[in-house]
């Protein structure tokens, strides 16, 4: 059952992106900003790979990927704002947000302050949930939406140039796979397996 979720939601990027372009890779990333297990780890890479093919050009890969992010972001800071922690922990089980990754973020927020949307954005799992505690204590929209903005760009970009790298070296990965497309689609598998097997284990320990 979760190998069979797991090649949805990779299957699930690939379709938008390569249908959509741009305007799906805005689309995913808000998303997966809003708190939607869909792992930029697996949408910005595959976004670089179609950079390598000519499709994409990489720098409009990362502006997409920041604005959905900031979209995607504005709902969650939303959700923090006017429903505060109690309706995150209600509902948040249904879209994988366990109470960890919520305290994780927290401690985060409350530790560094607002430079942490900056910053969180440049980190793998605080990067999803840091809107949330921005939300609670009513940071200034305009900082939220500018610290988001360029955190998510530096991180959509170096995901997309990973991609663009990997697709520049195929002929050095070509002795080990027949077909590059399928190395990929493997390698987003991963990533992707690993993202749910992450949440759905706090989610359990929850």
């Amino acid at each position: 059952m979760l190998e069979k979720l797991i090649g949805l939601i990779a299957g699930f990027v690939i379709a938008v992106i390569s249908r959509m372009q741009y305007a799906g890779i805005a689309l995913l990333m808000g998303i997966e900003s809003a708190c939607i297990p869909l792992p930029s780890e697996v949408i910005m890479p595959f976004s670089g790979y179609l950079v390598y093919k000519g499709t994409l050009v990489l720098w409009l890969v990362a502006v997409a990927g920041a604005v959905g992010c900031v979209l995607g972001s504005w709902v969650a800071y939303a959700v923090g704002a006017w429903g505060g922690r109690p309706l995150i922990e209600r509902y948040g089980k249904y879209v994988l947000i366990s109470s960890h990754d919520l305290d994780l973020a927290d401690r985060w927020f409350q530790r560094h302050g607002e430079i942490t949307i900056f910053v969180g954005r440049l980190l793998p799992v605080v990067r999803t949930f840091i809107a949330f505690p921005a939300g609670v204590a009513r940071m200034p929209l305009w900082r939220f939406s500018l610290y988001t903005f360029l955190g998510s760009l530096i991180w959509c970009w170096g995901l997309a140039w990973i991609g663009l790298r990997l697709g520049q070296h195929w002929n050095t990965l070509g002795v080990y796979f027949h077909r590059f497309d399928g190395a990929i689609v493997a390698v987003l598998l991963l990533l992707a397996a690993w993202y749910v097997w992450r949440h759905l284990r706090h989610l359990r320990r929850s």
